[in-house]
């Protein structure tokens, strides 16, 4: 649900960022340089406010474990998995092998 929150600021803010300043860099520097020293500088607002908008993802999946069930095995979904076995001793293997599972599906996706 917050994913506008972080996409939509920075495609905005490289959107308004005048082309002829990175063209007028591209000229003096290589690319990287370019993007280093024109780009992100003009889009570093844009950046605090994707680092917000992930903090509130990160806050999203405590509010999930809360009001849904989780019946281990049953009802569980793959974010109540991850938190669970991280609240266990030696469960951070296993949530690490979900969560490399869960970003492969939201890529293929």
């Amino acid at each position: 649900m917050s994913f506008p929150l972080l996409v939509r600021p920075i495609r905005l803010s490289i959107e308004a960022i005048d082309r002829r300043l990175e063209q007028a860099r591209a000229r003096s520097a290589p690319h990287p340089a370019g993007i280093r020293t024109v780009t992100l500088p003009l889009a570093l607002p844009a950046c605090c406010r994707m680092v917000l908008g992930f903090a509130k993802a990160i806050g999203g999946i405590r509010r999930h474990h809360h009001f849904v069930s989780n019946i281990p095995g049953e009802t569980q979904t793959i974010s109540s998995a991850i938190y669970s076995l991280i609240q266990t001793p030696d469960g951070d293997t296993a949530a690490a092998r979900l969560v490399i599972v869960s970003i492969v599906i939201a890529m293929g996706l």
